[in-house]
């Protein structure tokens, strides 16, 4: 819907890549003026046809003063800020012995004290704003039971947890708070993981068939659900945790029956 987010400002984190490289595309066509944070922000910095080219900001989500200096680069550049999407986060595979505990403290320190982070340096600017909204990306591990995905699973089942009482603490300050629950999505850092197993046909295939869809979630798919959730479209909407995961949260479908 182009035009439908004119006049916004919007900062997308992990925005150079994945999901968060769709986002800010797709914000961008919708008319935002979009800044994407990361530490690799580059391709993000190309604009889309008919868009003003993305702010591109090296930042680290796990430095305080970093994600402060690029959340001030974007309200010197444009003004102020009304979208907040903190979509930055890292991964971990392992059962709740796998893993060693410094690991489970850098996996939390990106993915949810990231999180807690950026939210503080962008809530002063965000109460200003008319139409002011935070989109956190959480997923389906933070509330189905994954194998061999402890870690991982604990930082977004905390996302979510997060999602709800910030959600709760700035409505009355007119700050919409929800969050996105993807599925297995098609993403360079799960095709990084899959080329890491001894079969990544066969892991991919699982992948697939563990979402009744029977494919992976598309970047574009879930970027287009928080596209939805900043806009002036989700205005009555806060405190709710999107999912989009191919079904794999709610459904439970039956096998084929063979014929013959």
């Amino acid at each position: 819907m182009p035009g439908e987010l004119d006049g916004l400002v919007a900062a997308v984190t992990g925005g150079g890549s994945g999901i968060g490289l769709a986002t800010v595309r797709l914000l961008a066509v919708r008319g935002a003026r979009v800044a994407a944070l990361d530490l690799d922000p580059s391709p993000a910095a190309e604009p889309a046809a008919g868009t003003e080219g993305p702010l591109a900001l090296v930042a680290d989500v796990t430095d305080e003063a970093s994600v402060g200096a690029a959340v001030a680069a974007v309200v010197e550049r444009w003004g102020g800020l009304d979208v907040l999407v903190n979509n930055a986060g890292i991964g971990a595979q392992g059962t709740v012995e796998d893993n060693p505990i410094e690991e489970w403290r850098r996996v939390l320190d990106v993915n949810l004290l990231g999180m807690v982070r950026t939210a503080r340096a962008a809530l002063p600017h965000l109460r200003r704003s008319g139409r002011a909204a935070i989109v956190n990306t959480c997923s389906i591990a933070a509330t189905a039971g994954l194998p061999e995905r402890a870690l991982y699973s604990a930082t977004k089942g905390a996302v979510l947890s997060l999602t709800l009482a910030m959600a709760a603490d700035h409505l009355p300050e007119g700050i919409r708070v929800n969050c996105v629950n993807p599925g297995t999505a098609d993403t360079p850092w799960v095709r990084r993981l899959l080329e890491a197993t001894p079969d990544p046909e066969a892991e991919l295939a699982a992948l697939r068939a563990r979402q009744p869809t029977g494919r992976l979630v598309s970047a574009d798919e879930v970027a287009a659900a928080i596209a939805y959730l900043a806009g002036p479209l989700a205005s009555a909407t806060t405190g709710t945790a999107l999912a989009v995961d191919g079904g794999m949260q709610g459904l439970r479908l039956r096998p084929a029956r063979e014929e013959g």
